[in-house]
Parts: structure tokens; sequence; C-alpha cells
């Protein structure tokens, strides 16, 4: 017979409260509006070449970490030699001098980096192609570590220096910082052009605020006007006389400090698929630029920090003379205080600058990261989720992860800079070694072949660039280490083999099912013996028509219908009306004394599955999608528990029957008026 008044513009059903009433509200259309608002409308695929950067564009969004440690480098190296009292300050020259040399040092390295590996890969394409898959694992861990406290150490440092010019600030410092990171998450979520422009203003406003500090400060040196910071007069305790052994450990925990100047200086040859053509030489002309700025000003601002007497420690503890229940300024606002005066509206706007570029400095591991992660997920290391560009052509998924881990790391260590930087540069510097010493195993591939003798000078010269860089990059490594490990290192240092593990584990997981999916050699379809189909019914209504008259079209070799008894009084007014109406399915009762509804279904499958192991067993679940999220609430999501166990029960199809309701189609077409019913025979 005709059964009545089925609609064709209708999907999805299963009746409200039935035992099977699975119900798939439509995404309203306020979300879409939300997200095209916060992120922007979708960019075209075909337009990815569009989104690259030029150099004035690529300096800020590449080098901003790089550039802002100017804001904390020195400062770390006074900390740690406050600890032998001020007699220790004559070495801070010799450490600078130092770290300035190093950063030199590993900025033409990487130069070297960015021609011979172009393709984004950076320390771990080098590492896994010159030293082997292990290697480039160990790299990956240290750098995802590394790009994941940098968003940390750089938030927490830059919202500390605000609060040192605005006081009022320091009880919520946490929640600025979250907030913070989210802003930023959202500016990369529009894609690398959109807040590329959005970070080179701050980026060089920094730069020359810097600079004009270092210009006017040397300026009253040289006429004779002596610069007094305000911490001039502190005087600081010291517990104990380093000498010897003491003093030589002093010495080095200062300089692994101070180290962190060169934190970011891996970005670029991370990014060169973003710089615009040639990529890499614009690549390499933005890290020599960027190794220029950086240590000239963290020469000027030493070399003022110094000249003014700028004192300062870890703890307020230390220091006498220090008015009770107050925080010392960070080295960049008292050197700025002592150059403008504490009351120049020059001051506040580089502590403005100041506190923007440490914020916007996790930009770079915005960059970085998810490019890294991409990579690693093409290599099946990572999620393969993470390989997938958004609606505005940025990686997505690796920037949301980023954010996630960063804003953990700021609410475990309570947005502490002096706490998260402890954990900083071991990352980084492992990444510096494994890169130098791949590229060394590089260029010693490349002499083996090559004849003309031009271009094996070349290569000898670059080589000898590389060696410098992996022998002064080991050095540091051991002395961060062997300095850091107590104080925090360790965590680092347990973290990295955890990730490696991990990856590792995944790339395992994608390999095992690559080959269980792998096709027979004789390559043919496998077909079933038999196709049996099973209709799951709570109620005789438009959705479970639907769903029968749908799985008669397939001409399964048995098809029957199944339900649930909960309730003895519905199933007898069930069995009622499916005489009444003579609806040509078989329908079979399956018991439930405990009133459940998954298990019986799973095992009346399973014992079908039992009697007949070469057959197949399609289940048909009639939904029905509604299209309100309230409206949601009022129904059970019986079937969706159902389909999820069913589907891990081999042999055993699982089919949808949609059944859309008038509420979620009234949102994209007016409602449409009944068409005669169709025959299920």
């Amino acid at each position: 017979m005709l059964i009545k008044q089925m609609k064709s513009r209708l999907c999805l059903g299963v009746s409200p409260g039935g035992p099977l009433g699975l119900t798939m509200p439509c995404v309203p259309s306020l979300m879409g509006m939300t997200k095209r608002v916060l992120v922007g409308r979708p960019v075209r695929s075909e337009l990815l070449g569009e989104a690259t950067l030029p150099k004035k564009i690529a300096l800020p969004v590449f080098a901003s970490d790089a550039l802002s440690s100017v804001a904390y480098a020195t400062e770390e190296i006074l900390v740690v030699l406050s600890a032998g009292g001020l007699a220790m300050y004559h070495y801070t020259w010799y450490i600078a001098a130092a770290v300035g040399l190093l950063m030199l040092v590993v900025v033409a390295s990487y130069r070297q980096n960015v021609h011979a590996y172009p393709s984004g890969g950076g320390d771990y394409e080098v590492a896994t192609t010159n030293l082997g898959g292990k290697a480039g694992l160990t790299v990956a861990s240290a750098l995802m570590v590394d790009y994941t406290l940098t968003v940390a150490v750089s938030t927490a440092a830059g919202v500390a220096n605000l609060a040192s010019a605005f006081p009022a600030l320091n009880g919520h410092l946490v929640i600025i910082c979250v907030v913070v990171i989210a802003i930023i998450t959202l500016m990369n979520l529009r894609g690398v052009r959109e807040s590329g422009t959005a970070f080179a203003i701050p980026t060089y406003c920094f730069v020359a605020a810097i600079g004009l500090m270092i210009l006017w400060g040397f300026t009253q040196i040289v006429t004779g006007h002596a610069l007094h910071a305000e911490s001039a007069n502190y005087q600081i305790k010291s517990p104990t006389d380093y000498t010897g052994l003491a003093l030589i450990f002093l010495l080095l925990r200062a300089f692994a400090s101070g180290c962190t100047a060169l934190t970011g200086v891996e970005a670029i040859s991370n990014g060169v698929p973003a710089f615009k053509p040639p990529k890499s030489k614009n690549a390499a002309t933005t890290l020599a630029l960027l190794g220029g700025i950086a240590v000239a000003m963290f020469a000027g601002v030493t070399a003022l920090a110094l000249a003014s007497h700028v004192h300062t420690a870890l703890y307020a503890s230390q220091l006498t003379g220090l008015p009770a229940g107050q925080d010392p300024r960070t080295v960049i606002a008292q050197v700025a205080r002592a150059v403008f005066g504490g009351s120049s509206p020059l001051f506040y706007l580089l502590q403005f600058f100041t506190a923007l570029i440490l914020v916007l400095a996790a930009n770079t591991a915005f960059n970085g990261f998810p490019v890294l992660a991409s990579i690693l997920s093409r290599d099946g290391y990572m999620p393969r989720q993470l390989r997938n560009r958004g609606d505005r052509l940025a990686y997505s998924n690796g920037i949301l992860l980023l954010s996630a881990l960063a804003i953990l790391l700021v609410v475990v260590f309570q947005a502490s800079p002096s706490r998260l930087i402890q954990l900083y540069i071991i990352g980084v510097f492992v990444s510096f070694v494994c890169s130098q010493s791949g590229m060394i195993r590089h260029w010693n591939r490349l002499l083996r072949s090559e004849t003309d003798p031009a271009a094996r000078r070349r290569m000898m010269r670059t080589r000898v660039i590389n060696s410098i860089g992996a022998g002064f990059t080991g050095i540091v490594l051991v002395i961060v280490l062997t300095t850091k490990f107590l104080e925090g290192a360790w965590i680092v240092v347990l973290a990295m083999p955890i990730i490696w593990l991990i990856m590792r584990n995944i790339q395992r997981h994608y390999e095992a099912v690559s080959i269980e999916l792998e096709p027979p050699e004789d390559l043919r379809m496998i077909k079933p013996h038999s196709n049996h189909a099973i209709v799951l019914v709570s109620k005789l209504h438009r959705p479970t028509l639907r769903a029968l008259g749908y799985a008669s079209a397939t001409r399964p070799n048995s098809i029957q219908a199944v339900t649930v008894e909960i309730d003895p009084q519905e199933v007898a007014a069930l069995r009622a009306q499916w005489e009444a109406h003579d609806i040509p399915v078989p329908l079979t009762v399956v018991a439930s004394p405990y009133r459940e509804i998954t298990r019986p279904i799973v095992e009346y499958v399973k014992r079908m599955r039992t009697e007949n192991p070469d057959d197949i067993v399609t289940v048909y679940v009639p939904e029905y999608v509604l299209g309100h999220w309230w409206e949601q609430l009022l129904h059970n999501q019986s079937a969706l528990r159902l389909k999820g166990r069913l589907l891990f029960q081999r042999g055993v199809v699982v089919a949808s029957v949609p059944y859309q309701l008038r509420s979620a189609t009234a949102r994209t077409e007016a409602a449409k008026p009944d068409v005669p019913a169709q025959s299920i025979r």
C-alpha cells in the first residue's frame, strides 16, 4: 500500500523521546558570520602565492623574537652577576661581547642554511637529511618546546614590562597574558600578510625608540652629562664570595642567561617559503639585517645600563635601599628613565613599545611552529590535521595548538618571566648544534662530487663557517645545560624525549595503518556473499518509512526492522500499526530487561555476524535534523552512541538516513507542499 504524506524535502528522523533519538542541529549562520568577522573571508587556494612577504614585512614578522630579546638579555646577565655583588658587574662587558660574537656567528651560519635548504624545513630538514631521522626528530622536539616557550616567555615578559610603568596591572598578569595570546592567535588566523602588516609598525617603532634612546644617551655622555639610574644607590647583598671555580661557574651562568638574545634567529630559516622571490636571497638578507640590528641594540643597551649604574637582582630582598614592598624596575625601564627622565613622554612611549614588541615576539613562534608542524605532519610524525590550511591559507590547526600549549604554560607558571626563562634556550641550542653539524655533512657530501674549483672554494668557505657555528653552539649548549639544569631546565630535558617518543609512535601508527590498508597483489573488489539489512525502529513515522524505503531500494538479500522493547505497551502498539498498514518488512523485537538500547542491538548484530561470518550486515539508522541548538537539548542522543559502538564491529556497515525537519530548512528555503507518497513495496 501507499504510505501517506511523505515529504520529499525532509531528510532525517527518529522520534523525540524514542529509544533512537539522534538529532543533528543545523549550524547557525551566526557562527559563520562571527567567524567571518574575526578571521575574514576565505581565500582561494590559487592565491597562496600572493600571501608571501617582502623583506620590509618579513623582518618584523620573523625577527621580532630576536629583536625583543634586547629588552631582557642585558637584565639576565646583570641578575646572575648580582649574586656575587656589585664587584661582579665589571664582567658584564666581556659576557656581552661573547654573546654578541656568538650571535654574529650563528647568523652567518644560518645564512648558509637558508641558501642550501630553502623549502622551509629549517633545522629539522637539515638534520633529517644529513644526520638521519632520529636526529631530525630530536631537532623537531627541541624546536616545538622552544616555540611554545617563546610565546609564554615573550608574553609574560611584555606584560611584566608594562606593569613596570603601570603597577596597578600586577595583580592581573595571568589573565592579561591569556588575552594577549588569544589576540595574537586571532591575528595569525587571519593570514600571514595581515598579521605581518599589523606587527610591522610596532616592531619598527620599538627599533626606532631603542635607537633614539641609545643615540640620546651617548650624546649626553659625550657632552658630559652623567646618566644616573634610580637603582644606582642600591647595594647588593652577596652572601657568598665567588673565587676560583665558583667564579667561573657564575660567569658561565651569566653567559648562558645572556644567550637568550639568540632565540628566534632560526625562525627565518624555517620561514623561507613565506618570502617573496628570490626567496633564499631575500631570507638571507633579512637574516643579516636581523643580526646587525640586534647586536647593535644589545650592545647599546648594555653600555647605557653600565654607564647609568643600573643595579638589579633576582629578588628584591637582595637589594638594600629599595623601598619596602617595591620590586626593582626592569633594566630597560631604568635606562629609559635615566636617559629621558621619569616624567618624559618618551619614557612611557618606550615602555609601551617595549611591552608591545615583547608580546609580539610571540608572533615569531606563530610563524615557525605551524610550518614545522605541517612538515612533520607530511612526514607522518604529527596528526594529519596539522597539514591543512585554513580559510585564510594559514595553518590554523597548528596555530591553535601552539596557542593552547602556551596558555597552559602561562597558567602553570603564573606568568612569571623569571620562572619561565629558566626553561628557555635549551631547545634552540639543541637545534643549533644539530643543524650546523648537519650542514658540515652537507658540504662534505657535495665536495666529494664537485669538480669546479670556484664552487669547491665557496663550499669549503661555507663549511668553515658552519664548523665554527657548530663548535660555538656546542660549547654553549653544554654550558646552558650545566648551569640551568637544576634551575628548571630539567623540565625541558624531560619534555623533549617525551615529545620525541610521541612523534615516533604517531609515525608507527600511520605506517601500521598504511600496511594494513595496502591492497592485495591481485587487485580486485571484494564482494560479500550476502548483504543483510537492518532498519532500526522506535515508532512508525516518516523517518522510519524513509529509512525502510531507502533500505529496500538497495536490494539487500534480506531486510528486517528491529526495535528494542523498553515498554511492552509501546511495542504492542507498534506491532498493531505495523500490521494495520501492512508493512512488507518483518518486525523483530529485541528484549531489553535492563532498559538498555545500545547493548541489545549490538549483541543482536554480533549474533547475525557469527551465524554468517562472510556476509555484510548494514544497519540503517533513521535520524532527523533540527534547526536550532536549543531544540537539540530536548532530544536524546542514543543513536549517536549506538553508531559509535557499531562502527567497531567487523563486517558491519552503518548508514544514517537523514530527515530534515521544518526548522532545519526554514533558514535556506520556504516550506514546500506535500507530494504524493511512494510505495516501499
